[in-house]
């Protein structure tokens, strides 16, 4: 799949990247797929003292059950009201995790640092996914793993992007969803490690509300969804929303009146050299 060329105005793009992530309420989102998280480490067999790097944690839906496994968990996120979120989830849920405010593209931290570096459905949206992926490789220990979760193109949230991007013209950066390509992915770490490793996983959206609701749910807490909608005249945000429920009522597999639907995700396991 093809990649498009990058923004110059980068300062100016992160801080309206940042702002979208800000509004809404993105922990409201995060419980929704908690369990996806949870299943991830479950996966990872972390052991007791292993170091892991959360990129783009959000409010810690890994970083947390990666704690509970007695791992040595670093997060780190753009958005400064996620940080805070995830600190007050890990100190409720009685974990010990270090939750800083960073930047996915330029990580604070020495070369070699981490045992494990995890980013599920965070780092796949940074502007510049080359300095992404050399970032997500340098941070990392010789022989450990960078394992990403990455929305892919064909599946549902990948078509509710592209649904979205049809009345609201998106950066003109690559596609987020590209991290959700094979092909793109093993390119993209082609530099820095020694095997590529993916498999598509599904995983459930599951309201106790109608479709019609779900997308009201979206456009008030995921700042993706809000800013789309913000950036509409009244008749943009009608057929918008019209496009966007169509969607997904069209995936619903609940005849309740709630709304359960499948989507899947791309994780990939990348061995650093």
């Amino acid at each position: 799949m093809a990649e498009t060329a990058a923004t110059p105005d980068i300062g100016a793009l992160k801080t309206k990247m940042k702002a979208t992530w800000v509004s809404g309420d993105f922990g409201k989102i995060a419980e929704v797929i908690e369990g996806s998280g949870t299943d991830l480490i479950e996966r990872l067999n972390l052991k007791a003292g292993e170091t892991v790097l959360d990129v783009a944690c959000g409010t810690g839906n890994t970083a947390v059950p990666a704690a509970k496994k007695g791992a040595k968990v670093t997060g780190i996120d753009l958005a400064p009201n996620l940080v805070e979120q995830a600190r007050a989830r890990a100190a409720a849920e009685g974990v010990d995790a270090t939750f800083e405010e960073g930047d996915a593209e330029a990580l604070p931290y020495p070369d070699n640092s981490f045992d494990t570096v995890i980013t599920m459905f965070g780092a796949m949206f940074a502007p510049r996914p080359e300095i992404v992926a050399a970032e997500l490789v340098r941070v990392c220990k010789p022989g450990g793993r960078i394992v990403m979760a990455n929305w892919t193109p064909s599946g549902f949230i990948g078509q509710m992007f592209k649904t979205t991007g049809k009345h609201v013209t998106p950066p003109s950066v690559p596609s987020p969803i590209l991290w959700g390509d094979e092909e793109t992915v093993k390119t993209r770490f082609a530099n820095g490690t020694s095997e590529v490793k993916s498999v598509r996983v599904p995983t459930p959206f599951v309201m106790p509300f109608s479709p019609a609701e779900v997308v009201d749910f979206f456009r008030d807490f995921y700042g993706p969804t809000k800013g789309a909608f913000n950036a509409l005249d009244d008749n943009g945000k009608a057929a918008l929303k019209k496009d966007l429920t169509d969607l997904w009522a069209s995936q619903n597999r609940a005849t309740d009146g709630t709304t359960d639907v499948e989507s899947e995700y791309l994780e990939v396991t990348a061995i650093k050299a």
